[in-house]
């Protein structure tokens, strides 16, 4: 009986490398490949932005499939990656929204390009370094369980798998905690073992993002007013893609006390501001949803716990359907800076119930 076979996406990190050791030590048949999803061909630019993109994770991944003595593949994913995750950044931003490009990159770019690609090849499955664990729950359905390392679990951003991509995909690094997987790392002379975290958004490294779009559409973004909750004109913005619900810092008004982007309109070019406690809500509404522990809510209420943003902690709520695709949410307590374009991400015993973008 042949072993069952699973393409494991190098990162050249020390997460997927770990992932890769342990699945081969599991019995399964293992092959390493790293998306190539970066747009410029300039190698000094290529190695400047590195992360899961550039030349050096290439060479990293070389390096730990060498080391497990496993095959190994560079993948071109650019095109995918362009139109599922770059355009998708550039026009949520123009919108007056703030998209998260990771949960864009899962969903449609790591799992299912990859998975078809690997399917085709005749793999079972595809592996990631993900913190986050796959079950199949008695209902029948497969859903995301939170890491054991809480600090590091990543299942906020994949909530938007599909059932069929998670019934064919394995997280190994999700059962243990982070200073376990370093020390495997170690033990197992992977080169990576020491390696830090990635952290920026993987095509912005410089966090810029507005100069990003600017020079990704060739458009200078159009100034603007900032108003105030009743209309009233507070001064000029320098464009909308330079703004977020919530932000405090880069406003440039005196008012004579703090302020804080409320809203962004984008059909106005308007940035409305208020104080504080005008950032905080009870409601949000979410659409795009997807089901995941559940096949959805048919009409009844469901008291979950839900994140608003990857670093937020979660908060207990009620969630209900009040159309054919929205879904809203009213929690027991008000919460800062809800951002349209941003995930909302349900949770209950610890698996993850759906999400949606917040509208």
């Amino acid at each position: 009986m042949s072993k069952p076979k699973v393409v494991v996406g190098m990162s050249g990190g020390v997460d997927s490398s770990v992932a890769a050791w342990l699945l081969k030590e599991q019995g399964y048949d293992v092959i390493g490949v790293t998306m190539q999803i970066w747009q410029d061909e300039e190698t000094d630019v290529q190695e400047e932005n590195g992360g899961c993109c550039g030349l050096s994770a290439v060479d990293d991944a070389r390096r730990v499939a060498w080391e497990l003595g496993i095959p190994y593949y560079v993948m071109n994913f650019k095109e995918e990656f362009k139109r599922q995750v770059m355009d998708y950044f550039v026009e949520e931003y123009r919108k007056g929204r703030t998209p998260n490009p990771c949960i864009a990159c899962n969903r449609y770019v790591k799992w299912e390009s990859l998975l078809k690609r690997s399917l085709d090849i005749g793999a079972d499955f595809i592996a990631t370094g993900h913190y986050a664990r796959v079950e199949k729950l008695d209902n029948g359905r497969y859903a995301l369980k939170t890491s054991v390392t809480a600090r590091k679990d990543q299942t906020y951003a994949l909530y938007n798998l599909t059932q069929d991509q998670l019934a064919h995909t394995l997280m190994p690094v999700g059962a243990y905690e982070k200073d376990e997987i370093r020390r495997m790392a170690k033990d197992q002379n992977l080169p990576v073992a020491h390696k830090p975290d990635s952290q920026e958004i993987c095509f912005i490294p410089d966090q810029d993002y507005a100069g990003f779009i600017e020079k990704t559409t060739g458009e200078k973004a159009e100034e603007g007013n900032f108003v105030d909750l009743q209309g009233n004109v507070l001064g000029r913005h320098r464009g909308i893609i330079h703004y977020t619900v919530g932000q405090r810092k880069g406003l440039n008004l005196s008012m004579g006390y703090p302020v804080f982007v409320v809203e962004i309109r984008p059909d106005t070019n308007e940035v409305v501001i208020g104080k504080g406690e005008d950032v905080f809500s009870d409601t949000l509404r979410c659409s795009g949803v997807n089901w995941m522990a559940v096949d959805g809510l048919h009409g009844r209420e469901m008291r979950v716990k839900a994140k608003i943003r990857y670093s937020h902690p979660g908060a207990e709520c009620v969630i209900r359907q009040i159309g054919p695709d929205v879904v809203e949410c009213k929690f027991d307590q008000p919460q800062r800076a809800i951002t349209p374009g941003q995930a909302v991400v349900f949770y209950k015993d610890s698996y993850v119930v759906g999400g949606g973008t917040i509208l």
